[in-house]
Order: C-alpha cells, then structure tokens, then sequence
C-alpha cells in the first residue's frame, strides 16, 4: 500500500495535493500555504480543486462540519480516476484536531487506488 509521504515538494504531473483549508480560502498557514505557494491554490477558494491542489475545509466547526466535504472529495476522486489524490493530515495542525478524529472520515477512500492517505490515517481505519 502507498502512503502519503510526511513532507511534499513536488508533485508528478497527474498528483494533487489535498490540503486542509478554511472556507474563506485565506491560505495563510500549514499545507494550505504550501498549496498556495507550490501547488496552485488560490487565495479566496477554500473548497474543490485549484491547481494541482484540492482544498477541504477545516476550521468552520467539528468534525461532523468536516465529514460532508470529505464525502463530497472521495466522490470528486472516484470520476477523476486520471488523477491521484495525495492526502495530507487535514485538520491535524492549525484547525486543531486529532488524527483519531479526522481519520475516520476517510473510511469510504481507504481502499480508492487513486486516493493516498498518510498511514497513520489507514493505521486508524483499519483499526
């Protein structure tokens, strides 16, 4: 099984990097500053795909807020099968949350082939 790796600089052609952001797309900090700055995530877009970046909000609640952009991220992945979706640890920095709280949410992209979670979050899952 692949992982995402701890730290990405770049990306081959047909990866994205899936970031944690906050709705209002001010990608200030943590990943979504490194999407901003390497992976083409803009400024004011803080959900979907933008460049070689895909946003997930995470600053606007709990958990429960999180889960329907997840679900609406793994469905995105599931028709764009071209693509593979290098997961960061969402949520698990700047917005504050645990791995054992995020990782869950990812149930349904454990076994997407397209779709790379950091192994902590599959460690979790397939507790």
């Amino acid at each position: 099984m692949r992982y995402t790796p701890d730290f990405i600089t770049e990306l081959a052609e047909n990866e994205i990097f899936v970031f944690g952001s906050n709705l209002a797309g001010m990608h200030g900090g943590g990943a979504a500053r490194l999407a901003y700055m390497r992976f083409g995530a803009v400024m004011g877009q803080g959900v979907g795909l933008q460049g070689q970046s895909y946003a997930i909000p995470t600053m606007q609640g709990g958990v429960e807020t999180i889960k329907p952009y997840v679900d609406e991220f793994v469905s995105f992945a599931r028709e764009h099968r071209e693509l593979t979706f290098l997961v960061t640890k969402i949520g698990c920095g700047i917005a504050g949350f645990y791995e054992d709280e995020i990782a869950p949410l990812f149930k349904d992209a454990v076994d997407e082939e397209n779709i790379v979670l950091p192994e902590s979050f599959v460690e979790l899952i397939r507790k």
